[in-house]
């Protein structure tokens, strides 16, 4: 069991020496009853509340964003502007530290999953997972039906790939415009796969991963998911 001022350190809500300190002048609850000694243990913790409301996702945070073309899914603060940026600052203070489940390339927009719980990003990048990933590319050139029966072939080969790509399902929207749903997370898969086929991409955005759509989410937003059962953060 926790103590309660390192629980409400590990989720952001200060360093332990800030949570002690406002813990010992009465703003946080456990089960309804004032607690001032931040050695308490929590052995529940969704019945802690601090200043009045309830912890944020105290048992793991899962959120979708929006991603914004120009920004990098990397924590580094040399590569510009990254998708940390645009998440509430009390999230990038957490530990275990949010990350995204998988990555979008700089150039490329759209769903994307956020968060701090280890044993969800390990089984949705799992390549035995079998997760949908919904892609929208504009590319220069008309695409050619024949490319519908490529992409499902389970053979189209990338440069300086051991292995082919499994099966994907392209679907022509316009003669330069395509949806593409793959399983896989090659590094710039999308990208590669139409360049293999002579086809440059010039716009990429992803519609959702995992199931998970962003067409109610404007550019930059993000929105709080349910924690799948099964999994948990580790503080």
């Amino acid at each position: 069991m926790p103590r309660l001022d390192q629980l409400l350190a590990s989720l952001g809500y200060g360093n332990r020496r800030q949570v002690a300190s406002l813990i010992e002048v009465g703003v946080a609850t456990l089960a309804g009853e004032v607690i001032t000694k931040p050695e308490q243990q929590v052995r529940d913790v969704t019945q802690v509340q601090w200043q009045g409301r309830a912890l944020e996702a105290p048992l793991g945070l899962l959120a979708l964003l929006h991603k914004p073309v120009g920004y990098s899914c990397t924590h580094s603060s040399n590569e510009g502007p990254s998708i940390y940026d645009l998440l509430p600052p009390q999230w990038r203070r957490r530990n275990p530290v949010v990350t995204s489940i998988g990555r979008l390339d700089k150039d490329t927009s759209g769903a994307l999953l956020i968060t701090d719980c280890g044993s969800l990003v390990q089984r949705l990048t799992s390549p035995r997972a079998q997760i949908d990933k919904v892609y929208v590319a504009e590319v220069e050139g008309n695409l050619r039906p024949e490319l519908i029966e490529i992409f499902a072939s389970g053979q189209l080969q990338l440069r300086n790939e051991p292995t082919p790509c499994l099966p994907a399902k392209l679907e022509i929207l316009q003669p330069q415009r395509a949806r593409l749903t793959l399983q896989e997370g090659r590094y710039h898969q999308v990208r590669r796969m139409f360049a293999a086929q002579g086809l440059r991409v010039t716009q990429l955005h992803r519609e959702s991963f995992a199931g998970h759509g962003i067409e109610h989410l404007s550019t930059g937003q993000w929105q709080l998911l349910p924690l799948p059962e099964g999994h948990q953060r580790i503080a």
